[in-house]
């Protein structure tokens, strides 16, 4: 594990799993290809500051009826210290056709079908029959109940959700995407500096 000063360059591609970010971190001991998960949260762009390198290792995958080699290297912790726009040659040098990280992964294994449930006959407290006594309005549930009952599954011990929130990247993949889509939605902002999410105010 090292600390090594340096930049990475971010760039978004949009695949069939939906958008993702790949990484280049250029420092004074090489360039090496980053694919952390956390990544899908920034913007594309260049990021400058000190990065704490816990591995490189050489990495193979096809694309395009091609093999592709590269060295890569996984950042444990990064303090950023400014953020810029990516150029068109620094844009070109990470490639569009990149491999979205979640192919690359062993597939989840496939639930076993449940046999169906047998149909009941109906009863006086069946929810589809109305035993609503005549003249009394029946109670109407919060718009916001089955939403809220989502997002807490989402986001997890992180539920409910300050005005910020750090989430954790050691979690699936495709569940750490789906936490940054929903918060954009509820309007929060990735701060990169700090690396976590500020809400916007109104």
């Amino acid at each position: 594990m090292i600390t090594i000063p340096g930049q990475l360059a971010i760039r978004t591609i949009h695949g069939r799993n939906g958008a993702f970010n790949v990484g280049r971190l250029a420092t004074s001991i090489g360039e090496f290809v980053v694919k952390n998960p956390e990544l899908d949260q920034y913007d594309e762009g260049k990021y400058d500051g000190d990065f704490v390198i816990t591995e490189i290792r050489p990495s193979t995958y096809t694309a395009n009826g091609r093999m592709v080699i590269e060295i890569r290297a996984h950042i444990g912790e990064m303090t950023l210290s400014s953020i810029d726009a990516l150029s068109g040659d620094e844009a070109s040098r990470l490639s569009p056709h990149e491999v979205d990280p979640i192919d690359e992964e062993t597939p989840a294994p496939t639930p076993v079908a449940k046999a169906p449930a047998r149909t009941k006959a109906r009863s006086p407290r069946d929810p589809l029959v109305d035993t609503t006594p005549f003249g009394v309005e029946p109670a109407k549930p919060a718009a916001d109940a089955s939403s809220d009952t989502d997002d807490a599954a989402l986001f997890g011990t992180l539920w409910p959700l300050g005005d910020i929130v750090k989430l954790d990247a050691t979690v699936d993949r495709r569940l750490l995407r789906e936490q940054r889509d929903r918060l954009n939605q509820l309007g929060y902002e990735f701060k990169p500096l700090t690396q976590d999410w500020h809400r916007l105010q109104p």
